[in-house]
């Protein structure tokens, strides 16, 4: 059997992975693909217990090296439990996050740098890579107003306080999406880069465009 499909989304809180990830497995699944949704952290009962802790507004005075740690354990899991069985059955894994979260929060915001992020990659989950990732990203102040309000809306309907990034800088943020941008340079056979302020269907588009070219080209040989 063949592998199947590793495809991340990546962006800002407010960049509208959520709404992208939900319609792209809606498209996918109407051309008769199987696709198992997930997101970091979180997606295992382990991983959902890491994400309660790392996000919570209530986590104060978390050093940025076990903030860091913690987004490792949570990936470990998930790739072990969710991620490689999928990929090994053929499925077409879509994850809201990835490593590319933890270089671009951690390695950039936390001012960690990507050598520390990229060489516990290696070493905690084998190097494993998307096929595709997808970097949304709109602009900073408009992303970071809608993750906000959110955040506010949720809690006031007594769901999950998840607002512990959200309550950063804007100097915080300037650094994460600097190095957002950065890891689209630096692996342009990798990330599509979808950025400006563009309507749902515009970001829409531009996604099936670039997943619809992956599967043509693992159909044709062009794709390992």
């Amino acid at each position: 059997m063949r592998r199947g499909l590793f495809l991340t989304l990546e962006g800002l809180d407010g960049s509208g992975k959520t709404t992208q990830i939900n319609r792209l497995a809606a498209w996918l699944k109407k051309r008769g693909h199987s696709a198992l949704v997930t997101r970091q952290p979180g997606g295992t009962e382990t991983g959902d217990r890491i994400r309660g802790l790392v996000l919570d507004s209530r986590s104060t005075n978390l050093a940025p090296m076990a903030e860091m740690a913690l987004m490792f354990a949570d990936r470990a899991q998930a790739i072990a439990e969710v991620i490689q069985p999928a990929l090994e059955a053929g499925k077409i894994v879509l994850c809201d996050r990835f490593t590319d979260s933890t270089e671009a929060y951690q390695g950039g915001g936390r001012e960690l740098g990507s050598a520390t992020v990229l060489e516990l990659h290696r070493l905690i989950c084998s190097n494993l890579q998307p096929d595709l990732t997808l970097l949304l990203l709109p602009g900073l102040e408009a992303s970071l107003h809608r993750a906000r309000r959110r955040n506010q809306r949720t809690a006031e309907l007594s769901g999950p306080d998840e607002g512990r990034f959200e309550a950063e800088q804007e100097a915080f943020y300037g650094r994460v999406w600097r190095k957002y941008r950065e890891i689209a340079v630096r692996e342009p056979d990798r990330v599509v880069l979808i950025e400006g302020d563009l309507s749902i269907d515009e970001v829409h588009e531009q996604i099936v465009e670039a997943v619809a070219e992956r599967l043509a080209g693992l159909a044709t040989g062009t794709y390992a």
